[in-house]
């Protein structure tokens, strides 16, 4: 997959394939992870975000959550699918975002999404 950012990092996307059969009890068996390095993504912090001037705001630190993924145009990026991300496992939140086309330039734009840390 090529990257939208020349300077941006690497992004793996870790993918279930497909169950290779039952267990004997009739369930499905999970089938092996498969990891897919995605190279120019811009990966920014995200930060909780406490109600303006609520009692959660004063006097307390930023808190890191996670991180906001902006990858290249055209990738296939679905909530069941896992990131590592500068080395940290993390699930994607929500529904992953494209932004379509650019109505000025008429190229693509990311493909943006959120990643929680792993935790338990």
């Amino acid at each position: 997959m090529p990257g939208l950012y020349p300077f941006g990092e690497t992004v793996v996307r870790l993918r279930r394939g497909p169950s290779p059969g039952r267990d004997p009890r009739g369930q499905p068996i999970p089938g092996p992870l498969l990891e897919q390095p995605v190279k120019g993504c811009v990966v920014a912090p995200r930060q909780s975000t406490p109600q303006v001037g609520g009692d959660d705001q004063q006097a307390r630190d930023t808190v890191i959550v996670g991180w906001t993924v902006y990858a290249p145009a055209g990738g296939e990026w679905r909530t069941t699918d896992q990131v590592r991300i500068r080395g940290e496992l993390c699930e994607i939140t929500g529904e992953p975002g494209d932004w379509g086309r650019n109505p000025f330039t008429g190229t693509r734009g990311p493909v943006q999404f959120a990643a929680d840390r792993v935790t338990g």
